[in-house]
């Protein structure tokens, strides 16, 4: 069954004309084959019948959907998205993050499935019931679910005016510990490629502490080869910091650069124009990993983390390795002390001084 007979209640018996959202701000409209509801798609302007999808296309305007409405009445299945529409308007005004936005209107839209209900038919037993189904069915964790409530928040509280979603309570954040590459491993993974752009991604990545969605997004500009330092530009928070950049970093750049001559995107993408999305850098470490035989947990973000666990080993003050990772909150910087093998390394466990089965106490394992 549909996942929009749920939330458009009406007879299956009726014939239905189905909008849903297509590219470059147009209406997709799924029509069956009769000749009623095919006329009346024929009064639309913009119309345009996709032969290979076998579907009809028109471009988006405001009141569009209570025009369709009016046109099919009953006939008509709306595509949840349309419902949020004044959401994903006024968070872009807000200058959210493209990522911040399709996540918010994910999660929303998510909600009108799961309980089957017109956002103004929402209460607090469905937000409870969906955050539950989160937690027990999708395993989410205490970040996504943080997450999850402020886009509800966004919309019921903000948009719709409801009070009642201010009534749930946020889950305490779980306080876990970054998985951590030793330099060894870091070596191995950054050996791996043969592929001489994968390299210099991953090089730059580890080497100057950047996210993934940052190391996609930069520019040939940003890269400052007098100063040494490459400019972050609109990062998490719509902040801009400049970071490091090392001589060996620049030195793949550089012969990375001479083979493929980047234009508006330093690592352009197979689009034109377009640059390398961020699953193809996480593909590109995921590979790097398993050529280099490392079998620890780890994503992407785990040379973020070695990169700021590998400086404060080597004595870098904290307040230096904030500036880089452009960590608004000091505490933010501060989890890596609990990482560092630093101060950790010198303490000597109390059964290497005892005499433990005749064995002296300097002997080591050569």
């Amino acid at each position: 069954m549909d996942i929009f007979y749920k939330i458009n209640k009406r007879s299956n018996k009726t014939p239905s004309v189905k909008i849903e959202p297509g590219g470059d701000k147009r209406v997709v409209i799924k029509v069956p084959y009769d000749k009623e509801l095919i006329d009346k798609v024929k009064t639309i302007s913009g119309r345009k019948w996709i032969l290979e999808k076998k579907h009809w296309e028109i471009p988006y305007e405001e009141n569009l959907i209570s025009k369709l409405q009016t046109l099919f009445g009953e006939n008509l299945i709306i595509d949840p998205y349309f419902y949020l529409l004044p959401l994903e308007k006024e968070l872009l005004i807000r200058k959210y993050s493209r990522k911040t936005v399709k996540s918010y209107l994910r999660y929303n839209r998510e909600l009108l499935i799961f309980s089957g209900k017109k956002p103004e038919e929402i209460d607090n037993k469905d937000i409870k019931k969906y955050l539950y189904y989160m937690v027990a069915r999708k395993k989410v964790s205490t970040s996504t679910l943080n997450v999850i409530i402020n886009a509800l928040k966004s919309y019921y509280g903000e948009i719709l005016k409801k009070k009642f979603i201010y009534n749930v309570k946020r889950p305490k954040k779980d306080k876990k510990l970054p998985v951590v590459l030793s330099r060894g491993e870091i070596r191995s993974i950054l050996q791996a490629p043969t592929n001489i752009k994968h390299k210099a991604i991953l090089v730059l990545a580890y080497s100057s502490g950047l996210r993934v969605g940052e190391v996609v997004r930069l520019k040939p500009e940003d890269i400052d080869v007098n100063r040494g330092l490459i400019h972050i530009k609109g990062s998490k928070g719509r902040k801009d910091r400049y970071t490091l950049l090392s001589r060996t970093a620049l030195k793949f750049l550089r012969e990375y650069m001479k083979s493929y001559h980047p234009k508006k995107w330093l690592f352009e993408g197979v689009k034109e124009g377009k640059h390398i999305t961020t699953r193809t850098a996480e593909k590109i470490f995921k590979n790097a990993c398993k050529k280099a035989g490392i079998n620890k947990k780890v994503t992407f973000h785990s040379l973020r983390h070695s990169f700021a666990t590998h400086l404060l080993e080597s004595g870098t003050d904290l307040r230096y390795i904030q500036e880089l990772l452009g960590h608004v909150h000091s505490k933010t910087t501060e989890i890596y002390t609990h990482v560092s093998t630093k101060n950790l390394g010198k303490i000597i466990s109390p059964i290497d001084t005892l005499n433990f089965d005749g064995e002296n106490e300097n002997d080591g394992i050569s």
